[in-house]
């Protein structure tokens, strides 16, 4: 059995859950409502104030579906009751970000400034002009904007100029070493 699989959901106060045919759930929240439709062979009971999800049999297939699907509804719960958020740090000389309206200005060291505008149930934030926070309800959703924000221009390993996420590392290299070249 799936350690992460068999474990069941808890519905917090506030949270409708609905099971539709063609095993699509419906989470509504006091952050807003998503929707998804799960594989149709996987077993999604909503008994109360809990959630659990079977699989039909020990097929390959249906054990990797069952973590999955299991994972993928806590994160609809957790999404409508709580939201998820992505924080990046912007490094470098003349780097910065500012909001107007709905867009997300960037200014990263190319000719122009870079314009993005925050997709439907995305919200960004810059607090200080050198971080940028993604919030939204679905984790996917606000992973994905925050991977293309960092995508215009990623950090470099030898000054770690660019854009990161707020917990990464970058791996530092060690620049040119002024030896003596060929006479």
């Amino acid at each position: 059995m799936s350690r992460i699989g068999k474990l069941p959901i808890a519905v917090p106060k506030g949270v409708d859950v609905k099971l539709g045919g063609d095993n699509v759930l419906t989470v509504k929240g006091s952050k807003g409502t998503l929707t998804k439709q799960f594989h149709k062979d996987m077993i999604i009971k909503v008994e109360g104030e809990q959630i659990t999800v079977e699989r039909p049999s020990d097929l390959k297939m249906h054990k990797s579906l069952h973590g999955l699907t299991r994972t993928l509804v806590n994160n609809m719960v957790e999404g409508v009751t709580n939201g998820y958020q992505k924080a990046l740090d912007i490094n470098g000389v003349g780097y910065r970000a500012q909001k107007q309206g709905k867009k997300l200005v960037l200014t990263l060291g190319y000719s122009h400034p870079v314009e993005m505008d925050d997709p439907e149930g995305i919200t960004t934030e810059v607090p200080a002009p050198n971080k940028i926070i993604v919030k939204g309800i679905d984790k996917q959703v606000v992973g994905e904007v925050a991977a293309k924000i960092r995508e215009k221009r990623p950090p470099e390993p030898y000054k770690g100029k660019g854009i990161k996420y707020e917990n990464e590392v970058i791996r530092r290299k060690e620049g040119k070493t002024g030896g003596k070249g060929k006479k």
